[in-house]
């Protein structure tokens, strides 16, 4: 294959320009028109708005009223057996959330199986809007078995941590099996986390036991994909 005969496309020569710019700025540095960086690089506007969308995608630019400008870093959750709480913590950033709804829901056969109760049994269902720094990033919908759990009712408050209240009644986290994948959210769901229905999301779905094997939830999160990341530690031992 001759490879001097492969023509780059021009979004991608005006995205490296970028990836250039951006570098040397700062957070919330204004980054330039789509009129002055198509006169720069000489393209035409629609190739600029091609390579502008990308990094939006990215989460390397935002919007920010008419204009688009450098934003902050994306945050990074573990992931693994502690609370979201914990990872936003670690790195410098505020974490709260804003509950949407919690309603008592039955359990059809898949709940009844993961959750460990009968088909038609009452399950909590808690769904949280999760911020960092006032920024809504995620939406997170928490299954529980009211059997189990419905304590929960009378004593937590739903804009804390749901982990650390679980941990402080005395049961143990043991395992979770998480899946993670791209998906693209509904508009009731970009709508409460304040993006669009074509910007994607990571999505993930997690059930987790305590250490005697016994089923404690099921979630279902969604997390805007230009502001969260995820990562996990490796070790073949």
């Amino acid at each position: 294959m001759n490879t001097d005969a492969v023509r780059v496309p021009k979004t991608h020569l005006v995205r490296t320009e970028l990836d250039g710019l951006l570098t040397g700025s700062d957070v919330g540095d204004p980054v330039p028109s789509e009129r002055e960086l198509a006169v720069r690089f000489g393209v035409a506007r629609e190739t600029v708005r091609q390579a502008l969308h990308e990094l939006l995608v990215e989460g390397r630019v935002e919007r920010r009223g008419r204009g688009t400008v450098v934003s902050r870093p994306k945050l990074v959750q573990p992931l693994s057996l502690k609370s979201y709480t914990e990872g936003a913590v670690r790195m410098g950033r505020t974490p709260g959330r804003v509950l949407v709804s919690w309603v008592d829901v039955r359990a059809d056969a898949a709940m009844s199986a993961a959750l460990g109760v009968a088909v038609g049994a009452t399950v909590m269902h808690l769904e949280r809007v999760l911020l960092a720094d006032g920024e809504r990033i995620g939406l997170e919908s928490t299954y529980l078995s009211v059997r189990r759990f419905g304590w929960l009712r009378d004593s937590f408050d739903p804009a804390t941590s749901l982990y650390a209240a679980i941990r402080a009644s005395g049961v143990e986290f043991g395992a979770a099996l998480e899946r993670v994948e791209t998906a693209l959210p509904s508009p009731r769901e970009a709508a409460l986390l304040g993006t669009t229905t074509a910007m994607p999301v990571l999505m993930l779905n997690r059930r987790t036991v305590d250490d005697a094997d016994h089923p404690i939830e099921v979630v279902r999160a969604l997390y805007r994909g230009d502001r969260v990341a995820f990562e996990a530690a490796l070790t073949d031992r």
